[in-house]
């Protein structure tokens, strides 16, 4: 499996930093987290084998921090799909990590309920079934608290923790934190195409064991990779490879 890290030009479209490649076999939409942009996924290869690793940039964070930010996963996952149809053109998964991981089922769901292009796969990571939440340590912190783990997430990623960045990003968190507070479900949606959810065995902030209820959203498969709850800010080969395993079928 080749991963490679190529230049392509700037997008055109603010929730792209790149603008698309004609020849990719197949891409993979990442979206940030709470309180971060997609400047998160700047350790992931451009290529897992022939997929496009795409991430994508939420209104109000970095580049787009003039812009208003979303007030709910509803919102988000609408306006993302309008944004990416062009690019839903070749096989294409969502992946999202934690608070991420909410808006990707959310987007892959009104897709399928408005008759849009449906994913190949959808990838959750360190988060519970949306019928489960909303669940997560952060839901609880105040300023002070989110503004110290805004400031060890920085540094996990390789940046500098200026005071200004921080401000701003914790107000930004407190924002997405209040959304991912409002998405709850009665019951379970099943999905149309498989889904697979990965839990890392040293992650102190959703444990494994708390993704079993997305069992129930169809036809649904389970990973345990080693790593803590950041470690896939460092594309390790293991996810990698689990993604491009899941993907092969559809390229």
């Amino acid at each position: 499996m080749e991963y490679v890290i190529e230049g392509t030009e700037v997008s055109d479209n603010a929730w792209l930093l790149r603008e698309p490649s004609p020849f990719a076999k197949a891409r993979l939409f990442c979206i940030p987290y709470s309180g971060c942009g997609a400047s998160m996924y700047r350790h992931w290869p451009e290529y897992i084998g022939k997929i496009e690793v795409c991430p994508i940039q939420p209104p109000g964070r970095e580049n787009r921090f003039h812009e208003p930010t979303y007030t709910s996963y509803e919102q988000l996952a609408e306006n993302l799909n309008e944004a990416l149809l062009p690019y839903m053109d070749r096989p294409f998964a969502f992946f999202g990590h934690c608070g991420s991981a909410l808006p990707s089922y959310e987007a892959s769901v009104q897709l399928m309920q408005n008759g849009g292009p449906l994913p190949s796969h959808l990838f959750i990571s360190s988060q519970v079934a949306p019928h489960e939440g909303p669940y997560g340590r952060f839901l609880e912190l105040d300023d002070q608290g989110l503004a110290a783990e805004i400031e060890l997430l920085i540094n996990k990623m390789g940046g500098k923790p200026l005071p200004d960045i921080i401000e701003l990003n914790t107000g930004i968190m407190r924002s997405d934190l209040e959304a991912n507070r409002r998405y709850t479900r009665s019951g379970p949606q099943a999905l149309d195409f498989p889904l697979t959810a990965i839990g890392w065995n040293g992650d102190q902030e959703v444990d494994p064991s708390l993704l079993a209820g997305w069992s129930e959203y169809g036809q649904a498969s389970f990973k345990v990779l080693d790593g803590d709850h950041h470690q896939f800010l460092q594309a390790p080969m293991e996810l990698l490879g689990t993604i491009a395993e899941a993907m092969r079928p559809h390229i």
